[in-house]
């Protein structure tokens, strides 16, 4: 999860975020060097009394100065282009989770099992346990097996919402009356925090998301648990 002073993205625990921030990265390089180039060049027009004639009347620097942003401008979009057909790609789940919004607070359905479902709400700063975190914790956590195609259909009971887990690489919009789907590997087991991304009221900053990575056989069996108890 994200730490104070924290300058970049949260440790990657998804394939699709791995991508993302590589590109990110391209990106930024990108942008650095033509930063340098534009900053080397303001100086040396500023610095110095002489001018350089081939600059004034340049047909060859007038043809690379129009050939060169487009091929930068090619080399951006190619990755960001793979990067989202990626994430569109939902390729034979092996789980699937409906998040419904709520004003302020987010349920849970298995749809591969009978009746699997539950609320998720925030759970107060004065009834923290140590260790847990203020305003991300909730009482109940979406648990998913690892290494396993989950698919989330995410939608909302009121207004408009936004599941987002930023270290899952998984922002998607719920909207009443419209089921929108979104797809995500978690690669290592752990606990991956997100909130609500859509201002949606005045709790808005009070409707966290958990989502719990575990093996599959301790996904498993947490199932029946949770299915004996309803």
């Amino acid at each position: 999860m994200a730490h104070p002073t924290q300058l970049g993205f949260q440790d990657a625990a998804s394939p699709v975020m791995e991508e993302l921030l590589h590109f990110h990265d391209h990106a930024l390089m990108i942008v650095f060097l033509i930063s340098t180039l534009v900053l080397y060049i303001i100086i040396a027009m500023v610095s110095t009394k002489l001018t350089n004639k081939y600059i004034l009347d340049s047909q060859e620097i007038e043809i690379v100065w129009t050939i060169l942003p487009a091929v930068i401008l090619v080399l951006i979009a190619l990755p960001s282009l793979r990067i989202l057909y990626l994430m569109d790609e939902i390729n034979d789940p092996h789980l699937t989770i409906k998040a419904m919004g709520h004003q302020w607070y987010w349920s849970y359905e298995y749809t591969d099992y009978e009746d699997l479902g539950f609320d998720s709400y925030m759970v107060p700063t004065q009834d923290l346990t140590p260790g847990q975190f203020r305003l991300l914790e909730t009482d109940h956590r979406m648990v998913v097996p690892m290494e396993s195609p989950i698919r989330i259909l995410v939608s909302a009971e009121d207004v408009l919402h936004s599941w987002a887990v930023p270290s899952l690489g998984v922002k998607m919009d719920a909207v009443p009356g419209r089921l929108n789907q979104t797809a995500f590997i978690a690669s290592r087991p752990g606990v991956f925090y997100g909130q609500c991304s859509e201002i949606c009221g005045t709790n808005h900053s009070f409707m966290p998301i958990v989502v719990e990575a575990v093996p599959l056989g301790h996904f498993e069996n947490w199932s029946t648990l949770m299915l004996e108890d309803a």
